[in-house]
This record gives C-alpha cells, structure tokens and sequence, in this order.
C-alpha cells in the first residue's frame, strides 16, 4: 500500500510511537496534572502501609512480654485502614480522572484515522483488505487504551515505588536488603526486555495470522452469492481452515514463549523473596531487627514484586499494542495521490460546459488506457461515450470525478481544470450513477435520501417517483422503510439502479454522469427511466456512458472510442451516415435484437 509501513512486523517496534500520542493528551493538561499528584499521593500511601503494620506488630509484640497483657494499639489499627483506604482512593480518583484523557485520545485518533481513509484515492481501496484493515484499526485503538493507561500509571509509578522502597531499606536497614531488590529488579527488567523482544515476533505472527482469517472470511462472506453458484462452500471452509491452521500455530509458539518468560520471571522473584526473607531472619535472631521489621521487609519485598510481577505482563502487552498502534499510524502515513494543490479555489459552476482535451491515462504506463482524447461537452447537452469493453469509457467518468488524474492533458468544467479547484466542490457538482450501485444497509428511504441528507421527506418522495420506484416501493409490506442488506443485496440489480438513480436526482447536480445506468433494467423499466433522466436532466449537463445504443440514440452527440481513442464524433443519424465504427456497432446490436430467444 505505497508508503504505508506494512512491514511493521517484520522489524523491531518504533518506540517513537509514543510521542505521536502525546499530542492527543495535550486536550485535557489540568486533569492529567491531577491524576498523576493522586498518582504520588497513592504511591506515598503504598509505601506508607508498611510501617503502619510494623508498629502495630510491635507494639502487640512488646505488650505480649509485659506480662501477657494485651493492649491493641487502636489508633495504629486506624491509621492502617485510613491509610490503606487513602491508597485505594487516590488510585480510583488517579484512574477516573484519566479514564476521560484515554477515551478522548482514543475518539480523536479514531477519528482522525476514519476521515484520512476516506481521504485516500480510489487505488489504496481497490487494493485494501476490508478484514484486515478493521482488524487494525481495532487493535491500533485498543493498544491506545491499555498504553496510555498502563504506560502512565502502571510502570512509572511501579519504578517509583521501587526508588522509594530501596530508599527507606538503605536509610533504615541493611544495605544489603537494597542490593537485593535492586539486583532482583534489574534481573527481572533485563530479562523480560529480552524475552518480550524474542517473543514479540510470535505475537505478530498470531495478529498477522488473526488478520488473515478474518480477511478471508468477511471476503468470503461479502461474496456468499458467488459461493453458492459455485457449489463452492466446501473450497472455502478448507481456505478458512488453513487460515485458522496458521494462526493456531502462531498462538502455540505465542503461549509456549509466553510459558519460559512466565517461568523466568518467577524463578527472579522467588529467588529474592526467599534472600531478603533468610536475611531479616538473621536479623532478627541477632536482635538487630524487630518482629515488626521482619513483617516491614516482607510487605516490602511482596509490595515491590506484585507490581513488578504485572509489570512483565504491562511490557509484554505493551510493546504489542505499539505494534497495533505503529500498524494504525502507518494507514495515517499513506498518502493519497489525488490530492488539493496548495491554494485550490472552489469550482465555480455557470452552466457545466466540460472539456476533455487531449487526455491521456494509464494505470501501468505499459499498458495505457486512454491516448489523446478530445471533445467536448457543451453547457446544459447531454453527451453520449460508446465503444467495446475495455474502449475506456468508465475511466473518462473517473477521471472527471478525480478519482484518478489525468496522466497527460486536462479536464475542465466551465474552462476550469478540475485538478485545481478542491475535491470537495467539483464531487458536490457531479451526479453520478455508476454501473454497479451499492447501497447502504439501511432503508430504501434513507438510502435515497443519501443524496441529499438535508432533504425533506417530501423531496425524498419526489425523487422516489421520478425514479419509477415508488410502485416498487407500494409492493413490499415495509414499504420505504425495507431494509435492503449489506450492500444492498435483497435488492435486484435494477431496484439498486432505480434507488440509484433517486438519489442522484434528489442531489440535483449541474452536472450529471450516467455510467451503464439502465443495464440492469428490463425494456420497459428503461424506458420509463429514460424519459425522467431526460426531464431531470435536460437542465444539467449530462455525460452518458452506455453500451447499449438504443438508449442514447437522443443526445446531442455521441464520442465513439476504441481502443483508447476517439474515432468518431457526432449525432446518431450522422454517425450512421458516416458508416464507420457507430454505424457497425449499430447493426451488430440491431441484429442481437432481433434474433429470437429461446428458452
């Protein structure tokens, strides 16, 4: 996909992934200021908690030796809950206030994302993997959610907590009790940085994997149709399978890696727990340390290496969720090639007069599509573009909607080129009504109204009538409001073409592009809707791409291409006079027509 970096899993995640977000915190700086002073406050607490429970076992301790009478230290007992409260509070405060900073960065970047896909040319769509590409942007927003929130209150404050605890151990006790969890520490950071970056290549197999089958079955999915006139269900079920074989491999190198990083992590842990616990009992046998320092090191060294113990699982999700995100960034990174040049005015449209002038195109430049086209199409005419499959007709359409940009020569709408005015006016003066209509999966109504979403009812209902739709409509038990599913398949491909054309008339354009627009109509649906695209359009400008003659035997003029090129100009009865290329075309069709069928 071009720039896009789709390789991202193929090298060592970009840790500059982090400073793309920081922008998106910047939103909410008084709340984030709060949350990380609940953020110290907590940690304070935290460490507080265990000198609480020292004096408490003490003071029971030394009352147990005077005589066996025990006084229980109430207001120990109390501050202990209070400050263990405190603890639990700030987290929650520290939590809830950040919880708005994450859900308005995931909005803004999703968002972001959304608009830029829709930014994106006509060429990165043809060739995106739907499945995939949603997989993404799912992951990528998730990991927004769990690096955000675990980057920042998670592993900063787990090494905070960790500098405070060695602190007090050296100013307090043995220095070696601060040796040993400062040693335990670095083992464990050390050997989970090294074990996560062995294994991250295993969780990106599995997401690779994940991708994959998703691909293949919303494809698959999307193409049901296809599939049963095939007979082809079995074929698919085995690709799916073979998918799924892949990515259940990945996941079993994925939780056998996860297994030894696990397993080394705790051998790290136990084996400091079990020295600081032998030394504070030497201690204490020496009478150099309480009871109550014995139980303080010990919620010490529990209190240091539970966080830490999650930190490992923080890290190990963390640096796949800045590969979900670096995947999610890199669709930011494409850039579309048909794009507003610096300055582009707005399309000023008079009366919609186009001109094609000598325009060439190619998608591969080996193999080039259209080769010096000229003609023109003057305000308020219809014109007509006929010729073979493959002639290039449908490319003239999509160059004068930019979908693409002429390679050589321009296209202009009332002596404008389109290529310098924006996207956004010279799309709102263009209809179209393409070969292949899809449809939202929603009602007819609404689908309709889809061409102007500010519309009344009774404008929608308007166009619904001069689209001959509105009998259609009158037979189905929901009327309007009938869903037409995904992508519009409870629908013949006429109703599509018919609610097509509906919408592009309620948009009422000043210029209006027919591709194939009766294709799929039935001899007397066609000419019905030919005769109310006549009405709507004989105001606007009209640009006919069609195959069948017979239906634009009206126009002002007719383009013949072939092969790329324009071999003949003029009206239906000039062009049968001329007996060259139209003229065959004619006769061949005529001829199609009136042999009979048989059935």
């Amino acid at each position: 996909m071009r720039s896009m970096r789709t390789d991202v899993a193929m090298g060592d995640v970009n840790w500059t992934v982090l400073k793309s977000l920081l922008p998106y915190l910047s939103e909410f700086k008084a709340r984030m200021w709060l949350a990380i002073l609940c953020l110290v406050m907590a940690k304070v607490a935290s460490v507080g908690l265990p000198f609480v429970l020292k004096y408490i076992v003490d003071d029971l301790d030394a009352a147990s030796d005077l005589g066996g009478i025990v006084a229980v230290p109430l207001g120990l007992l109390l501050a202990y809950g209070l400050v263990r409260f405190a603890n639990v509070l700030f987290g929650e405060i520290r939590d809830t206030l950040f919880g708005r900073i994450t859900e308005r960065a995931m909005r803004r970047i999703g968002l972001k994302v959304f608009q830029h896909l829709h930014a994106l040319d006509l060429d990165f769509h043809l060739n995106r993997r739907t499945g995939g590409l949603s997989r993404d942007i799912e992951r990528g927003t998730n990991g927004i959610s769990f690096l955000l929130r675990f980057m920042v209150f998670n592993i900063v404050p787990t090494f905070m907590e960790i500098g405070m605890v060695i602190g007090l151990l050296l100013w307090r006790y043995n220095g070696w009790f601060a040796l040993i969890v400062a040693l335990a520490v670095s083992c464990y950071v050390a050997y989970s940085i090294f074990a996560t970056e062995w294994r991250t290549r295993f969780v990106r197999e599995a997401n690779r994997a994940e991708s994959d089958s998703s691909t293949r079955a919303i494809d698959s999915l999307l193409n049901y149709e296809t599939v049963k006139y095939f007979t082809n269900e079995h074929y698919e079920a085995r690709h799916y399978d073979r998918e799924l074989e892949s990515w259940e491999l990945a996941r079993r190198k994925n939780r056998l890696s996860l297994f030894a990083l696990n397993g080394g992590q705790a051998l790290v842990i136990a084996a400091a727990m079990t020295a600081a616990m032998i030394l504070a009992a030497v201690e204490v046998r020496d009478g150099r340390m309480t009871l109550g320092d014995f139980v303080l090191i010990n919620a010490f060294m529990i209190q240091v290496f539970m966080p830490l113990n999650f930190l490992g699982f923080v890290y190990r999700e963390m640096k796949g969720a800045m590969a979900n995100i670096e995947s999610m960034f890199g669709l930011l990174e494409v850039q579309p090639k048909v794009r507003d040049l610096p300055g582009a005015k707005e399309l000023q449209v008079s009366g919609g007069a186009l001109v094609f002038e000598n325009v060439c195109f190619h998608y591969q430049p080996e193999r080039p599509i259209l080769q010096g086209v000229t003609f023109t199409v003057p305000a308020r005419s219809k014109v007509a573009v006929v010729g073979s499959s493959g002639a290039g007709k449908s490319t003239l359409a999509k160059l004068l909607f930019r979908f693409y940009d002429a390679s050589a020569g321009r296209v202009t709408i009332d002596g404008q080129d389109v290529r310098q005015v924006t996207q956004q006016s010279l799309r709102r003066a263009i209809g179209v009504v393409p070969q292949d209509t899809v449809l939202f999966n929603t009602s007819i109504f609404e689908n309709v109204r889809y061409g102007n979403i500010d519309a009344t009812d009774a404008e929608v209902w308007e166009a619904i009538r001069m689209a001959h739709l509105d009998a259609f409509i009158k037979q189905l038990p929901k009327g309007a409001e009938t869903v037409v599913g995904e992508r519009g398949l409870k629908l013949s491909g006429g109703e599509k073409q018919r609610v097509a054309i509906a919408r592009t008339i309620l948009k009422r354009p000043p210029v209006m592009v027919f591709d194939e627009a009766t294709s799929s109509l039935d001899s007397h649906s066609e000419k019905a809707i030919l005769q109310a695209i006549k009405e709507v359009s004989s105001q606007q400008t009209s640009l006919v791409i069609a195959h069948r003659l017979s239906t634009i035997v009206d126009a002002d003029k007719i383009v013949v291409l072939d092969q790329g090129q324009v071999v003949e100009q003029g009206s239906h009865a000039e062009l049968l006079q001329k007996n060259g290329h139209y003229a065959h075309l004619w006769r061949v069709q005529q001829r199609q027509q009136s042999e009979p069928v048989y059935s």
